[in-house]
């Protein structure tokens, strides 16, 4: 078993039609360009009724048709913000709770440990997020629950340096199922990142799942000059 091997993005999404929501941080393979990416599934008619906009310093998730929102509470949120020269990714509104730990100087840790996981038994939708440094080396933590009934939190933290070519992908579940979705296990996921943004958006976006991919974003960072490129496909647009 090689514990190393680094998979494509498109050979971890292809026959999965479920991951749920995903992060992908990493850096291009020349070294020069911190990347992020962030997509988003649905199964049901609420969570299918999104699109993704752009915002000053980042994206907000939004309704499509706004008659047909329910519960906006675990759909609605800011997944990416700027913090200084970093970037916050997450699957909720988590994000806003790293955003104001950081702006008080204190740690993305700390900010954490005052979340838990989503309120939406029996799956209890884990929150991942992810931080990403100004010098492209980043952040990333899972918060799930720690048995069936969801009556406590287990979280992991991981660090990693910035490696050419190299990023890492955590995603909310192993893959579909019914009636409880399977809860994401172990380490995010060793996966290649290729040079072009274009490249990367069509290999995240033709690769998810069609009948339940929603919207995707991601972002090519200049580590040297703090130029950034973004893309956001959204399906009902």
């Amino acid at each position: 078993m090689n514990v190393y091997e680094v998979a494509t993005m498109a050979e971890k999404l292809k026959d999965n039609t479920y991951p749920g929501r995903g992060i992908v941080l990493g850096v291009t393979p020349d070294g020069k360009k911190a990347v992020a990416a962030y997509f988003i599934m649905g199964r049901s008619v609420n969570s299918r009724n999104r699109v993704f906009v752009e915002e000053p310093d980042g994206i907000r998730t939004e309704a499509h048709d706004p008659s047909l929102m329910k519960d906006p509470h675990l759909i609605i949120y800011h997944p990416v913000r700027e913090a200084g020269c970093g970037l916050i990714v997450t699957n909720g509104d988590q994000t806003d709770t790293v955003w104001e730990y950081l702006a008080k100087g204190e740690s993305w840790e700390a900010a954490l440990r005052t979340r838990c996981f989503e309120d939406d038994g029996p799956n209890w939708t884990p929150r991942i997020s992810g931080l990403q440094a100004g010098n492209g080396s980043y952040k990333m933590s899972i918060l799930k629950s720690n048995d069936p009934e969801g009556t406590d939190c287990a979280r992991f933290f991981y660090e990693y340096p910035a490696k050419a070519g190299l990023g890492h992908f955590l995603h909310t579940y192993v893959c579909d199922g019914n009636p409880v979705i399977p809860t994401f296990q172990g380490e995010p996921e060793r996966v290649s990142i290729p040079q072009d943004i274009d490249a990367f958006t069509t290999e995240l976006w033709e690769n998810l799942n069609e009948a339940n991919k929603i919207s995707l974003f991601v972002r090519y960072t200049d580590l040297a000059t703090g130029e950034k490129e973004q893309r956001i496909i959204n399906k009902h647009q």
